[in-house]
């Protein structure tokens, strides 16, 4: 899409191309060259893992025609993101296909006929011209795009793979090695396809999210029922989903009862019960029962379509490591060319040494020249582990916090919402002077059936949850800050705090005791008196989530040297839950601003620190934090931007799983660059000292990005 905001000399514009052709960092080479001195131009961005440029640009100078044909100049293809996709022609595909097997097929036949000329008496001219015939054949089926290309890149004075290869055929076939010549061109252009078909399944992996969501749904109004393409739904409109059917809108029911199984939006593994009046996510799966949806966004605006837009945004970010290889590669490039130079130069000119086999040496340096495996070593294995993450309902906002998640050694977490439920339930009813429980219980939810307070709910839904009636009751009255009184049955019934019992004078040493004891293990106590006589006491306390426990475990296991609680709750309510979770530290009674003030110092005490929040009370923190993780944040627009790491659902164990995922992909980015340096540092001696070929090394390079990409995929199916 472009955006543009005139100022009084200029109209800054910003686009986003999809890029047909970029498969490696050399080709990114190429684009930055070309748009160094493009008029107008003011800053860019290339993506390549999605093949995406990214152009700010001052539209009174510079328009996207002009974008696309410097794009074009580099033997590459662009057009606008929002566009339809110019299409290749599938004649031209096939006829490159064509090409390659005609080469295979020559050089095979050549290979074969040189064999068979050493062994068999058929004339020195046939056995000689024959197979280097063929040959000739070979190389100019097979050097055709790589020509192209290197041509795009001279263009732009650029030295890339293709250049370089072309030099290395050329002179292979000057000093009469016509069968290393074709066996180069051919399996470059082999290694050119499997490469990219390799790199295409990186890609697609983000891609797979795009599909979850049909392209029509079952629209209901006044004409019937129709099917309509999900683009031309408008917000408001009423949509059927039938039984096993995907959603394709956000909306919320309206009519009907079933379970939605939200895992590839949430990554949660059982169904969620829906009903009238629950939201649903685009691209979850309906169960048995039909409902109806009200439509409350339109395509582009759903949570799966955001979250996809904030994956790519976080593909195109550059991770430390993958800058500091780039870094390396641009000084690797010219020192390994200017190596070749000397290899082929200074051996026969200083010592008299054979000009020719020099020359092959300085060569077979030119393939082993270009760093693709190196420099894609990083950024297709953090595509994939964010690839990974999305799918299991956890969103990274990018390399960066993918790997600074790994050396976190605090995590912080908030208490209510977070580690607990963040809603009140009764865990303990105690009847006093003879009374019964359900009694107390049943007096208590008819004064606070009308009640919209959390605690009033939780008597009302344990109530209702254990069978236990209740009549509405009379004349009830809110006393705010302290409780609710009413009438049942013609008998006065009061329900509330400790300090309203002790204003009506109804407080007794023993009922004293008693809620100082609840307040000391983090329950609220709730006093229910019957004609001014205490009955009984209802505790309510907010639980802690059932896979916290375990969760903590688990980041202990995973080297976490301390777990935090911060929360504005009381001491007493604080440290109970800590203890039942198995929490080091306990911060209570904070304010937002004291929360903040709490990250600092951890940050002094153990370095980098994670802060658990839920992404809108806790912002402060979270900024601070060196990661910031927001759960629940399906339901949230302002947790999924302003998180670094948003976890779709409420699951405290998606949280050990990031950190193990961001341990994976450092081990992952540390063995594939091992893989690249290992292999490019060895064919680099094997070349000078005369025992590489041709052929190896452009296996070996190839080999070397098919592998890195390879074990970077594995990252798509971590757990």
């Amino acid at each position: 899409m472009t955006a543009a905001t005139c100022s009084v000399c200029e109209l800054h514009a910003e686009s986003t191309f999809r890029i047909e052709g970029m498969d490696c960092r050399e080709e990114v080479a190429l684009l930055e060259r070309r748009f160094k001195n493009l008029t107008g131009l003011e800053d860019f961005a290339a993506d390549l893992m999605g093949q995406r440029l990214h152009v700010k640009y001052d539209a009174a100078k510079l328009s996207t025609s002009t974008i696309v044909d410097a794009v074009a100049d580099t033997g590459m293809r662009a057009w606008l993101e929002h566009e339809a996709p110019i299409v290749g022609s599938e004649r031209q595909a096939r006829v490159r296909q064509a090409l390659v097997w005609t080469s295979g097929v020559a050089l095979a036949a050549g290979i074969a006929l040189e064999a068979i000329g050493a062994r068999v008496p058929i004339g020195p001219t046939a056995a000689h011209e024959a197979p280097i015939a063929l040959f000739v054949v070979a190389l100019a089926a097979g050097v055709g795009v790589t020509i192209r290309k290197a041509w795009s890149a001279l263009r732009v004075g650029s030295l890339d793979i293709n250049v370089l290869m072309t030099i290395a055929a050329a002179g292979a076939a000057i000093i009469g090695q016509w069968s290393e010549a074709a066996t180069v061109v051919f399996l470059f252009a082999v290694a050119q396809t499997l490469e990219a078909r390799t790199l295409e399944r990186a890609r697609s992996a983000i891609r797979a999210l795009m599909d979850l969501t049909p392209a029509d749904a079952l629209v209901r109004d006044a004409a019937g029922e129709r099917r309509v393409s999900v683009d031309d739904i408008s917000i408001g409109a009423l949509i059927v989903v039938r039984p096993g059917e995907k959603l394709p809108l956000d909306g919320d029911v309206v009519a009907g009862q079933t379970e939605v199984n939200q895992a590839p939006v949430t990554g949660e593994s059982l169904p969620v019960e829906k009903a009238p009046g629950d939201g649903v996510f685009a691209g979850t799966i309906n169960g048995r029962g039909a409902i109806e949806v009200r439509v409350t966004r339109l395509r582009r605006d759903t949570t799966l379509a955001r979250i996809i837009h904030l994956v790519e945004r976080a593909q195109a970010q550059r991770a430390p490591s993958q800058a500091l290889v780039e870094r390396f590669a641009r000084v690797y490039t010219p020192a390994v060319i200017l190596l070749a130079i000397a290899v082929a130069v200074v051996p026969p000119l200083a010592w008299h040494l054979p000009w020719q086999a020099w020359t092959y040496r300085a060569l077979v340096l030119l393939v082993v020249s270009c760093p693709c495996a190196l420099v894609i070593s990083t950024p297709v294995s953090v595509v994939a582990a964010l690839a990974g993450a999305a799918r299991k309902g956890v969103l990274i906002k990018g390399g960066a916090h993918l790997e600074r998640i790994s050396r976190v050694r605090c995590v912080a977490f908030d208490k209510t919402g977070t580690l607990t439920r963040g809603r009140p339930e009764v865990v303990d009813v105690v009847a006093l002077n003879g009374g019964r429980a359900s009694a107390v219980v049943g007096l208590a939810a008819s004064v606070e059936q009308r009640s919209t307070h959390p605690i009033a709910q939780a008597i009302v839904d344990h109530a209702a949850a254990a069978n236990i009636q209740s009549a509405a009751a009379d004349g009830v009255v809110s006393l705010s800050g302290r409780g609710t009184e009413g009438s049942v049955g013609g008998r006065r019934i009061l329900l509330g705090n400790h300090r309203l019992f002790e204003e009506r004078q109804l407080c007794s040493p023993p009922l004293h005791e008693r809620v100082a004891t609840m307040n000391a293990s983090g329950r609220t106590a709730v006093l229910v008196a019957h004609d001014e006589q205490p009955i009984g006491i209802i505790a309510v306390a907010d639980r802690p989530r059932e896979t916290g426990e375990a969760a903590i475990a688990m980041l202990r296991r995973q080297g976490i040297e301390s777990i935090a609680m911060l929360t504005g709750d009381g001491r007493g309510t604080a440290n109970a839950i800590a203890a039942e979770l198995g929490i080091d530290e306990v911060r209570a009674e904070l304010l937002p601003e004291d929360k903040v003030a709490a990250i600092a110092e951890l940050k002094k005490k153990y370095g980098a620190v994670a802060m658990v929040g839920d992404g809108i009370n806790d912002a402060p923190a979270l900024a601070l934090a060196d990661v910031g993780i927001a759960m629940g944040a399906a339901g949230s627009d302002a947790a999924l931007e302003t998180a670094d790491v948003a976890l779709m659902s409420d699951d405290l164990l998606r949280i050990p799983y990031t950190f193990r995922l961001s341990g994976a992909t450092v081990r992952n980015i540390k063995m594939n660059l091992a893989i690249s340096v290992v292999m490019k540092a060895a064919f680099v001696v094997a070349a000078v000292a005369g025992v590489a070929t041709l052929w190896m090394a452009v296996v070996a390079d190839t080999g070397a990005s098919v592998i890195v990409i390879a074990n970077a995929l594995r990252l798509l199916r971590a757990d």
